[in-house]
């Protein structure tokens, strides 16, 4: 291609050749004003047949670089939201800008003239380029799901074809594991749980893997919702196709449905937000221990209102096949609570309720105060050098809900201690009794063990058993049979029922509760023996 012609030079060049190229009528006469074509323009050969012989085609124009329409008070004022939206994309800040915008004015972090806000509420696709930055793959945690039991086969599979649900109430449940590099010990979980219809997500922590943790945490998380829960879908790990759960799931009238194994998809929701929530807030970290789990506890007190109230989200609503391209159709964004608000399932008083404390909630503040409880979560990350000092010497660091509209910081503080007496000690004494000395069949052998398990249970309470087993092969060579670890893990899950029952108290009041259940009854502890 000549170097010194210039783009519009050829093109009033084809224009000027076409009627004659056309005109001609032997190919001789073609052939030469193509050769004169190609020499004065630098074309390929077919390239410029090409365009003398589809003239009717109209040529594109160069674009030429629009003049900019926001100045830098509108993009300052646009980064401030986005910011305080959690850097989402365009597609679900921009339905969500009038409410952000009349948050962040009414608590005074933004300022703008009248002109200045009709530019920031009129952007479209002008904000994505605006926007705009690199974007990096992130991590991928381990797989963790074991299969249940023969159980299963007494669940019904609802696959994610069949989510059809309008109501608020039926939950998608997954555990996330907190194992770092490796899932070999002991570590803490998470139990995620969101809802079909309006996206509503709570997270619960887990000391331990095990299906009387999954349904004091169930029994929690109802306390949590702003509604009543209706169903639960989950996959077939042994922590959800058990016994208890079932029981409990029938006692309370909850539908209870699975998956399909190996298929992630029909737990397509909950997965979502396993990536976009916990792993995103919490990463990919080791984390272990009781003062891991608080830390935890409180950040999570803090990540529900601002997911909840501040976070939009995209429906699907159709799908629209034209060969082999899928063009998929969403609803404008909205957060949960504005979904939940738009469903008419909530009573009046607890519709006002609700929007009077997304309107008391600084978005700015409550984001502060989130970032300020990750990085003490951080530092509950353990490595895996055996030698890395134990984070128990740092500060419960507490979530206050007064303080997301008071403008502080939450204050470092550790958690105060209970007082316990000795009539409290005397019986706390007793049941720890009964619960290391229930009644056996055969000859126990772990005999004579059994304090010093539940003094390694009451100080790290996410030990597996294969953990401990092992850790008593090593103190008595020869005495322990493989087979006899089925004794020990009956054993440990009534420890476990016992120490979760001191963890329940431990929760504090939020700012956001749902209706009270009944409390669990000692089902759990009389199905273990």
């Amino acid at each position: 291609m000549r170097e010194g012609m210039s783009l519009q030079t050829r093109r009033e060049l084809l224009q000027h050749m076409l009627p004659q190229y056309r005109g001609a009528s032997t190919v001789k006469k073609k052939s030469k004003l193509l050769d004169a074509f190609t020499a004065a323009t630098g074309y390929n050969r077919k390239y410029a047949m090409g365009l003398l012989n589809h003239a009717q085609v109209e040529q594109s124009t160069p674009q030429r670089p629009r003049p900019r329409r926001y100045g830098p008070e509108v993009q300052h004022a646009l980064f401030l939201v986005w910011h305080a939206a959690n850097r989402i994309c365009a597609k679900r800040l921009i339905p969500f800008l009038p409410t952000l915008v009349e948050a962040l004015e009414r608590h005074e972090h933004l300022h703008l003239t009248e002109e200045c806000r009709s530019q920031l509420l009129s952007m479209s696709a002008t904000a994505d380029r605006l926007l705009r930055s690199q974007r990096t793959l992130g991590l991928r945690g381990l797989s963790t799901t074991r299969a249940g039991t023969l159980l299963k086969q007494q669940i019904p599979i609802r696959t994610f074809e069949e989510w059809k649900e309008t109501r608020p109430g039926f939950l998608e449940a997954d555990l996330v594991a907190h194992c770092g590099a490796d899932i070999e010990g002991g570590y803490l979980y998470t139990l995620t749980l969101t809802d079909i219809a309006t996206g509503w997500t709570e997270c619960l922590p887990l000391l331990h893997r095990s299906q009387e943790a999954v349904v004091a945490a169930l029994q929690r998380a109802r306390k949590l919702f702003p509604f009543p829960l209706l169903g639960i879908d989950t996959d077939n790990g042994g922590e959800f196709i058990n016994g208890v759960l079932v029981a409990y799931c029938e006692q309370e009238q909850i539908t209870f449905t699975r998956g399909r194994p190996y298929q992630k998809r029909d737990q397509c929701f909950v997965e979502q937000k396993n990536g976009a929530i916990v792993r995103q807030v919490v990463g990919y970290d080791r984390f272990v221990g009781e003062h891991a789990y608080r830390q935890l506890t409180e950040l999570y007190r803090a990540l529900r209102l601002y997911v909840n109230c501040f976070q939009p989200s995209m429906k699907l609503l159709s799908k629209q096949r034209d060969g082999k391209k899928v063009r998929c159709i969403y609803d404008p964004a909205k957060t949960p609570l504005q979904r939940l608000l738009l469903s008419g399932v909530l009573p009046v008083q607890k519709q006002q309720e609700l929007t009077e404390v997304a309107q008391a909630l600084d978005p700015v503040r409550l984001l502060q105060q989130l970032e300020l409880l990750q990085r003490a979560v951080f530092r509950c990350a353990v490595g895996c050098s055996p030698f890395v000092s134990s984070p128990l010497s740092d500060p419960l660091h507490v979530f206050s809900g007064e303080q997301c509209t008071a403008g502080k910081l939450p204050e470092e503080r550790n958690a105060p201690a209970p007082t316990a007496g000795l009539e409290t000690l005397y019986r706390e004494q007793e049941r720890r009794k009964r619960v290391l000395g229930w009644r056996r069949t055969h000859k126990d052998p772990f005999e004579g063990e059994w304090e010093q398990i539940f003094s390694w249970l009451q100080a790290n309470p996410e030990r597996s058993s294969g953990d401990i087993f092992r850790e008593l092969q090593r103190r008595s060579p020869g005495r322990y049979q493989p087979l006899q670890i089925r004794t020990l893990q009956r054993g440990m899950r009534k420890i476990r029922v016992y120490l979760l029952e001191t963890v329940e108290e431990q929760w504090q009041a939020e700012v956001i509760q749902g209706s009270s259940p009944a409390p669990i009854s000692a089902r759990c502890s009389t199905s273990i023996s």
